[in-house]
């Protein structure tokens, strides 16, 4: 089978190289399930770049979520077991964690849904607790894990704040039902938030990106607000000051979702339901903005690195890209 494998470690583009290899065999409870979708995820270039949590060991095959089928023709959802990553076409997978992919979504949304959709779910409602008529503010709101955020709040009957970097990701995000978008680049994003809450604040901030976006975010956050802290896109791991959370009495609030798997598979799977439901509703669905061919995977990548993208990107490594 072909897959894209990492021998060494560095920027995607660079050190992804799609290659003919053994397909990968089923352990004790595991099952062999063909690629039809594999989303990207910014931990696949971090993964490619050394400077994830998990460093599998070279080579790998990057790829962290997939839609497939299983021999006995069941579509599912599935997070393949690393170093035989999803960028293949076929991965093994433990089947006690395999999830039916929803029927309202075709492959590549199916594929989108999983990690980033479970992520703002866990993180609005398990960490944060967002309320009906709450202000959410999400930064990289154009972005995959963003946009998932921004139509999980809307869903939660939240106002939502999005904010994002460039006319066209402005477009986008409003386009997602962002009540109110700014564009960092060209507007002060405390002081937007201010005006548009009257002065109260976001009562919830949802950051993937770190760095700026945190400091701005305790800047402009609400009386009892959270701060959900889900990753560092922007490179830059904020040092909070305890005494400014003390002194205006806001929380800041950590979220590793695979955690569950192994403390709480049954809220993880819980989640999924609720995720089906409300995608049955068409009241979310992944903005896919790229489906490509496997010899596109590596560029795909990089954009994703780049913050180029938005929305998600997804490999298709059994067809041509539609």
């Amino acid at each position: 089978m072909q897959a894209w494998r990492v021998h060494r470690n560095g920027e995607p583009s660079e050190v992804m190289r799609l290659e003919e290899v053994d397909r990968p065999t089923p352990g004790d409870g595991q099952v062999l399930i063909e690629v039809l979708a594999a989303n990207i995820n910014f931990p696949d270039a971090l993964l490619c770049r050394g400077q994830y949590q998990v460093r599998p060991p070279l080579p790998f095959t990057p790829g962290v979520e997939i839609c497939g089928r299983t021999g006995d023709g069941r579509r599912v959802l599935a997070t393949p077991a690393l170093p035989n990553g999803g960028f293949a076409q076929y991965v093994v997978a433990d089947e006690a964690a395999l999830l039916p992919a929803p029927d309202a979504l075709d492959d590549a949304e199916a594929a989108a849904l999983h990690i980033g959709y479970q992520t703002g779910w866990f993180g609005l409602h398990r960490r944060a607790h967002l309320q009906s008529g709450e202000t959410l503010l999400v930064h990289a709101a154009a972005g995959g894990v963003g946009s998932a955020a921004v139509q999980l709040g809307k869903a939660a009957g939240a106002t939502v704040i999005g904010v994002v970097g460039g006319p066209e990701k402005a477009r986008i995000a409003a386009e997602l039902g962002c009540d109110l978008v700014i564009d960092r680049r060209t507007e002060d994003i405390v002081a937007a938030v201010k005006e548009f809450t009257g002065g109260r604040g976001a009562d919830v901030v949802y950051d993937p990106v770190g760095g700026d976006a945190y400091a701005k975010s305790v800047k402009c956050i609400a009386f009892e607000g959270r701060v959900i802290v889900v990753g560092f896109a922007s490179g830059v791991i904020p040092t909070p000051g305890l005494n400014h959370a003390l002194v205006k009495n806001y929380s800041v609030v950590g979220l590793h979702w695979g955690l569950y798997n192994t403390k709480d598979p049954q809220a993880v799977r819980d989640c999924h339901e609720e995720l089906t439901r409300l995608a049955a509703q068409g009241v979310i669905k992944p903005l896919i903005s790229e489906r490509v061919a496997m010899d596109g995977a590596a560029a795909a990548v990089q954009r994703v690195a780049d913050g180029t993208s938005t929305g998600r990107i997804v490999v298709l490594p059994s067809g041509a890209a539609r």
